[in-house]
């Protein structure tokens, strides 16, 4: 029996090392142990549903009341390529985009961090046989299921106060789903490195609110220098958009294998590169 321990323990520790000397650039080593990281951030989320609602969905409405009603009245219509369209339905359509982004980047930031660092949950659950790609997974997939609510909720007053009543909306909804989840890629990179809550500041300073304002939201792109214009086609949030407003618009959008190769470009980059960094996080 010792000499079968022995050998025992010798094979974990061969095992132990060779992970730990494994490149944190390896391909991710996914499983359906994703589930119930993913089923327990519910449930926790459950008891809060309600002030997590008001909570994502207050800003964003706020911004259509203020800018669609307020401004648009002054404003009227503007020109989407070509087509005279209500400033109230160009704004809705962009800042739709940009609450997805907002609700997937809050929660695989804040909400991540404080799992993985400061409440030790991720270590907790490393315990069981579940491994960390599948844990930056199944965050990953929470905070697109948390963007895909906020949206929903907002597309729902859309429809209540008749911005748009264009049956295209429901392809608008998985396309929303996907913005979440390009987004929630790109925010846990920022989380893998974050040393602080204070960190995340400069990810919504320096990236989310410029982007805000490049990417065709609050005013049309044709407004922009050449050169910012061409910045802001390969910006994710300008792409989404391309996607979304001429859905709003009862129209397909021209161009959609472009801007939906670019945002899985993001979202395969983003995860790849998140996985990497977090890996190299709980190896140190």
């Amino acid at each position: 029996m010792t000499t079968m321990n022995k050998r025992a323990n010798g094979a974990l520790s061969t095992g132990a090392r060779g992970q730990k000397d494994a490149s944190i650039w390896r391909a991710p080593e996914l499983s359906m142990r994703w589930w119930p990281v993913f089923l327990r951030n519910l449930l926790v989320w459950k008891k809060l549903a309600i002030p997590s609602l008001v909570g994502n969905i207050a800003e964003p409405l706020m911004w259509l009341v203020a800018f669609g009603y307020g401004m648009g009245a002054l404003v009227g219509k503007v020109s989407v390529d070509g087509t005279p369209v209500p400033y109230i339905l160009f704004l809705a359509s962009g800042s739709i985009c940009m609450s997805a982004m907002q609700a997937a980047s809050f929660e695989a930031l804040y909400s991540a961090f404080s799992r993985m660092h400061v409440q030790k949950t991720w270590d907790g659950i490393m315990n069981a046989p579940v491994n960390l790609d599948d844990i930056v997974l199944a965050e990953m997939l929470w905070a697109a299921f948390k963007a895909l609510f906020t949206v929903t909720a907002i597309l729902g007053v859309m429809l209540a106060l008749g911005i748009s009543h264009s049956p295209k909306l429901l392809v608008a909804w998985p396309v929303l789903l996907g913005v979440g989840i390009t987004f929630s890629c790109l925010a846990l990179i920022f989380n893998a490195l974050a040393k602080g809550y204070d960190f995340f500041t400069y990810y919504f300073t320096l990236f989310l609110t410029p982007m805000m304002f490049l990417s065709g939201i609050f005013f049309p792109l044709e407004q922009l220098p050449q050169m910012v214009r061409l910045i802001s086609s390969w910006l994710p949030l300008t792409n989404a958009v391309e996607l979304v407003r001429p859905l709003f618009m009862d129209q397909w959008p021209t161009h959609w294998l472009r801007h939906t190769l670019v945002l899985v470009a993001y979202t395969v980059a983003g995860f790849w590169v998140a996985l990497a960094l977090t890996r190299k996080r709980f190896r140190g």
